[in-house]
């Protein structure tokens, strides 16, 4: 039961975790113990580093979601990028090889997109995995981009649109896996990786209501779990923040404008892009505030500590009202009571 702020800062989480070695990172090692018993996190990501082979991989997600009910916290988001292509957390031999967006776009068929998403989804569900951040609805239009490209499944907003409502669909309705689309609102005209750099957009807003946005808005009609923020300037819509820190366009935009009800996530914290500007705890203060619901720090513990105590800082000081957490923790309580019941611990 959720009774203090730290539990409800917890919630807003999702952590990756990682062992002394490869082995050790495939187990529910000391960083994971440290997420769910001290940090209380509301959910975990599993990277790379953390697949070995199935039986494995379902055994300590099996033991993230028996440890997080034993302590009385809510059952945990357990989240993967598992979009197909060269962005795939699980690999043969123990998992298919699935096309990329590009590759399953070119057919011209939404039902070959929704028939792969589904593939991965069974695969996804067999571990305990319960939302995939998937699809990209990003528009691939620059050739020049050096981490969307064949991410996206077409140069043409309204194809990006069907393909990625498509690929809801192959998740949510055929397996009960929530979605996530990303990275809003819009990654795909770019030349810099936000991995690395901040890069910024300076269309104008039509272009963007035009182009950008089309995948967007049609995943929001077809009701998709979650959106994950990009860390990318956007001039038109906020010229201080990029859209992680924004409530120009995370609220105004996302939330009012287009009527999103779902879950907002934010991209990877310790990314460049943020990082080497706020820093990835002042950014997880800041994305708050702008209107996510749930920060994403993959990699290093101390990085997650820091941003659970500046979050707990900021509300005990007043920076952040607490009827902000609680409005997010409510959303994200009312998703895990709709979609992670039945798959609380993979059998």
């Amino acid at each position: 039961m959720i009774l203090n702020l730290r539990d409800k800062i917890g919630q807003l989480c999702i952590f990756g975790w990682q062992g002394e070695t490869e082995e050790h990172s495939r187990t529910f090692c000391d960083h994971a113990q440290v997420l769910v018993h001290s940090l209380k996190v509301g959910g975990v990501i599993v990277m790379g580093r953390n697949v070995g082979t199935g039986e494995r991989l379902r055994h300590t997600l099996r033991d993230f979601q028996l440890v997080a009910k034993a302590t009385g916290m809510p059952p945990l988001f357990v989240c993967v990028d598992q979009e197909g292509g060269r962005v795939t957390r699980l690999k043969p031999p123990y998992w298919q090889s699935h096309p990329s967006a590009r590759t399953l776009g070119s057919t011209g068929l939404a039902q070959n997109v929704r028939n792969e998403m589904k593939s991965i989804g069974k695969e996804l569900k067999d571990v305990g995995i319960n939302w995939n951040f998937a699809p990209v609805l990003d528009v691939d239009s620059n050739p020049n981009n050096p981490v969307i490209a064949d991410r996206s499944y077409s140069s043409n907003p309204n194809e990006t649109a069907s393909f990625g409502s498509a690929a809801i669909d192959g998740l949510q309705i055929d397996n009960g896996i929530m979605a996530c689309g990303k990275h809003f609102p819009g990654h795909g005209d770019t030349n810099i990786d936000s991995h690395l750099a901040l890069p910024v957009i300076s269309h104008s807003l039509q272009h963007l209501h035009e182009v950008e946005l089309v995948p967007f808005v049609a995943a929001i009609s077809n009701h998709v779990a979650g959106i994950m923020t990009t860390h990318i300037m956007f001039p038109e819509l906020d010229n201080e923040f990029p859209a992680t820190l924004s409530v120009g366009i995370l609220t105004d935009l996302l939330r009012v404008q287009l009527k999103y009800a779902g879950l907002i996530v934010t991209d990877c914290l310790e990314m460049r892009a943020l990082s080497e500007r706020w820093g990835s705890a002042e950014s997880a203060v800041l994305s708050i505030l702008a209107g996510s619901d749930i920060v994403l720090c993959c990699h290093t513990l101390e990085t997650q500590q820091n941003i659970v105590e500046a979050l707990i800082h900021a509300v005990s000081t007043g920076r952040i009202n607490e009827r902000r957490i609680d409005e997010s923790v409510n959303r994200i309580l009312l998703v895990k009571q709709q979609w992670l019941q039945p798959l609380a611990v993979a059998g």
